[in-house]
């Protein structure tokens, strides 16, 4: 019998089954549920196999169209079309996911979550990870589902292993972290609105996702009935807010809420610091974002019992942010105006690193980026300025460069500053 024939076979052979639902005891119940979930979970890995053929033989693309708008046409929903497509490329390079999908044990959500959780851990090393590592990964991911883990919660794993990838390794800034391919794009609509899209990295996401989270509440009628506005309305009802708090001059914090933003750190395992709302962040990013004042971080441990909020003298005091505008004026990478930076550690405050003057320097959060991430670094010289120390990549000799705002000075006395 050929391979239709057995499917037409086994359409037929489902339709005649006839659920007693009268007699059907708890158990009977379940056990047909466990054996509907099996079959469930094969036609998915045969329609995701039949998918890698479609597209390997051309059938959309010689008609001008790809392999999702074909099923699509089919009559596959679009989330599910596309799911076979990312499934269907990645099963030859992960074998023990594609002989546990065989057998009907993962379902093809949870498949997906692994395929693009490895691609996501694959994207935060510079070098391709190998075969050896990739079934490392798969091994781990395959056991949170086994574990009882949803998709979401292995997509949160992967992002943890990922960042654990990219710390140890060298440039391995991952592109949830990536703050230079942040983009924002806004059009008007044939009805006169505005649609706005953006696609942020995990730290201007949480600050965006704390604001809606303030914001966007909901909020009891006047009559006291639960609000009656839908989640989409109160977020945009949010932004609204937001945007009227920063006209009016939002910096003022004895005027305006402050919008709450929390990043968690084990005390005994920094690499698995999380943001609340994004998740997972690298230890570079952690330290990053220890010096920034909208930020708490909570130290925790091993049972996420609270040690810590904050440290004693972890921001820079008014008085010393002052000091820091008389001295370097802006930012001392690029030459930001001063209102637009953040008071950097130069050595890290969750390394042990004091909150004074001859410790710390302005970089605007671009720059803030480039030193935490892209190889970047500075130090205070003996004339009691901060140098910057460029990536090997931007001068081979790495040639020491003054702040910003000091660069008109001559370059004869270079030496003598380091």
């Amino acid at each position: 019998m050929s391979s239709t024939a057995s499917l037409i076979a086994i359409g037929d052979a489902l339709r005649a089954v006839h659920h007693d639902h009268e007699s059907m005891t708890g158990q009977s119940a379940f056990e047909e549920m466990r054996a509907l979930y099996t079959i469930r979970n094969l036609i998915d890995h045969h329609a995701a196999q039949l998918t890698g053929t479609l597209e390997r033989l051309r059938v959309a693309r010689d008609h001008g169209r790809t392999t999702r708008e074909l099923l699509i046409v089919m009559g596959f929903a679009p989330s599910v079309a596309q799911r076979y497509v990312r499934i269907a490329g990645a099963l030859a390079l992960l074998p023990t996911l594609s002989a546990h999908a065989v057998d009907g044990v993962v379902p093809s959500e949870h498949v997906d979550a692994i395929v693009r959780g490895v691609e996501h851990i694959g994207k935060r090393s510079p070098e391709p990870i190998d075969d050896a590592m990739r079934l490392y990964y798969v091994t781990d991911l395959l056991g949170q589902h086994f574990s009882g883990a949803t998709p979401a919660e292995i997509a949160d794993r992967a992002r943890t292993l990922g960042n654990v990838l990219a710390d140890d390794t060298p440039d391995g800034l991952p592109a949830a972290e990536d703050r230079s391919i942040n983009t924002l794009t806004k059009s008007k609509t044939t009805d006169g609105r505005l649609h706005v899209d953006a696609d942020l990295d995990l730290e201007v996401g949480e600050k965006f996702q704390a604001a809606m989270e303030r914001y966007g509440a909901p909020r009891p009628e006047p009559d006291g009935s639960p609000d009656a506005r839908s989640t989409e309305r109160r977020l945009a009802d949010a932004l609204d807010t937001i945007l009227d708090i920063a006209a009016g001059g939002g910096n003022d914090m004895s005027i305006v809420p402050r919008t709450h933003v929390l990043v968690t750190i084990p005390a005994d395992n920094p690499q698995l610091s999380a943001l609340e709302h994004m998740g997972s962040i690298t230890r570079a990013t952690m330290n990053r974002l220890a010096c920034d004042p909208t930020i708490t971080p909570l130290l925790v441990d091993g049972e996420t019992v609270p040690l810590d909020v904050g440290r004693e003298k972890r921001l820079f005091t008014p008085a010393q942010r002052k000091a820091l505008h008389v001295r370097d004026k802006c930012c001392i990478k690029c030459g930001a105006p001063a209102t637009r930076t953040q008071a950097h550690h130069i050595a890290h405050w969750a390394d042990g690193g004091e909150t004074c003057l001859e410790n710390g320097c302005l970089l605007c959060p671009s720059c803030h980026a480039d030193v935490h991430h892209n190889g970047w670094d500075v130090y205070i010289g003996a004339d009691r300025h901060a140098w910057l120390i460029p990536p090997t990549t931007v001068d081979p000799e790495q040639r020491a460069l003054p702040s910003y705002n000091r660069r008109t000075l001559t370059l004869d006395n270079l030496p003598a500053a380091a």
